[in-house]
């Protein structure tokens, strides 16, 4: 059984700083891709940052140069560094992994397994 866990979710000063971890079991994470997303109520959830088995990387264009994706291997773990926090940045963030062989990766359907959730709130 596959399970995401993500971590460290917490209300911040614009400006802030944030890291977000996605623990995986059931699956090994250097032998797929992975991705956040994130989601605010009434709105689709948007990817915003990727990286591949090879450990090439991707980010939307609202966070990139702000936002880090890297992967622990040994802890099985990927990770979200968030700089420069925004008012905008505030939503629930997702970890997502395994994507369907020539999918899109912002594409939320593109992905086979999802955490719950760690909420972030950044206060200007």
């Amino acid at each position: 059984q596959v399970q995401l866990v993500e971590s460290g979710g917490d209300s911040v000063q614009a400006g802030g700083s944030l890291r977000l971890s996605c623990k995986a079991s059931g699956v090994t994470l250097n032998r797929n891709d992975q991705a956040w997303f994130r989601q605010v109520p009434g709105k689709e959830r948007e990817g915003i940052a990727f990286i591949d088995i090879n450990e090439r990387t991707d980010y939307g264009d609202s966070v990139k140069g702000r936002f880090t994706i890297s992967r622990d291997n040994a802890k099985n773990t990927v990770i979200l560094q968030m700089n420069g926090l925004k008012p905008e940045d505030a939503a629930m963030y997702f970890c997502a992994a395994d994507a369907y062989f020539g999918a899109i990766w912002s594409y939320s359907a593109s992905w086979r397994y999802w955490g719950q959730g760690t909420q972030v709130t950044v206060s200007s």
